[in-house]
């Protein structure tokens, strides 16, 4: 099963950019080789340049205080575990404290740095990052995986705070959906949404071995599913196959 996630706004559009991005730092650091540890560089130039929205670091409190909120309102129920309860609110505060003491614009540290931010002018020109280009990149490159490992990991800090609290809300929001099994028919899928509730995330499952990928549009009122195939020369194009997938709303 292949999963796809397609956002209704642009504040999840964002949310889903950046955990991609930090999937991606958290696997290239890990690695030892020198391209690898270049890529992972380039990858922060990318979170970066999204996280410089200045609206971001707002947005992101402004949810965790929701759902602090929202989470704070199941106290009393019986049907909640009051040490889980008090767990999941540690989380919130916690990633609110840690976000919301970061002072100025986030990743601003490496905004300062010449040698990162002469490697970053670099990234935008094909073949650009040589060693006749950046000879101290180069240099860089040769110091053992550890050296330069940790040295990543000090770089990407900054950020830290930002990529945890994005993550809980995003586990939180996935967490809120329900599953449902439906069909494409003949290729398509229009199903209006209810009323009085603000959809944020949909997620998509369907088997890999169709061979198909989903054309997704939504908005508060309808959502709609074509079904496409590639064809050997790399178009899509809808097919007309009664196709069954699943479907999951978050809100």
């Amino acid at each position: 099963m292949i999963l796809y996630e397609y956002p209704f706004n642009e504040r999840i559009r964002t949310y889903l950019r950046l955990q991609e991005l930090f999937d991606r730092l958290s696997v290239l650091q890990a690695r030892d080789e020198p391209i690898d540890h270049h890529f992972a560089l380039t990858t922060l130039f990318e979170v970066m340049e999204v996280a410089a929205r200045p609206e971001l670091k707002a947005d992101v409190l402004k949810d965790l205080e929701r759902q602090k909120q929202i989470y704070a309102g199941y106290r009393g129920n019986p049907a909640i575990s009051e040490k889980a309860l008090d767990a999941v609110l540690g989380q919130l505060d916690a990633h609110f404290d840690a976000l919301n003491s970061q002072t100025g614009r986030l990743g601003h540290e490496l905004s300062d740095n010449d040698f990162l931010m002469g490697i970053r002018s670099r990234t935008v020109i094909p073949g650009g990052t040589c060693e006749f280009d950046l000879p101290a990149y180069h240099a860089w490159q040769h110091q053992g995986p550890d050296q330069r490992r940790a040295e990543l990991v000090r770089w990407i800090a900054p950020f830290t705070p930002l990529a945890q609290a994005i993550g809980l809300l995003m586990g939180m929001l996935r967490e809120s959906g329900m599953t449902q099994k439906v069909m494409a028919t003949q290729g398509q899928l229009q199903q209006n949404l209810p009323q009085g509730r603000t959809f944020q995330l949909l997620r998509l499952r369907i088997d890999d071995s169709l061979g198909l990928t989903p054309e997704i549009s939504c908005n508060r009122l309808v959502v709609v599913i074509r079904m496409m195939q590639q064809q050997a020369d790399g178009k899509q194009l809808a097919t007309s196959a009664d196709v069954p997938f699943e479907m999951t709303l978050c809100a």
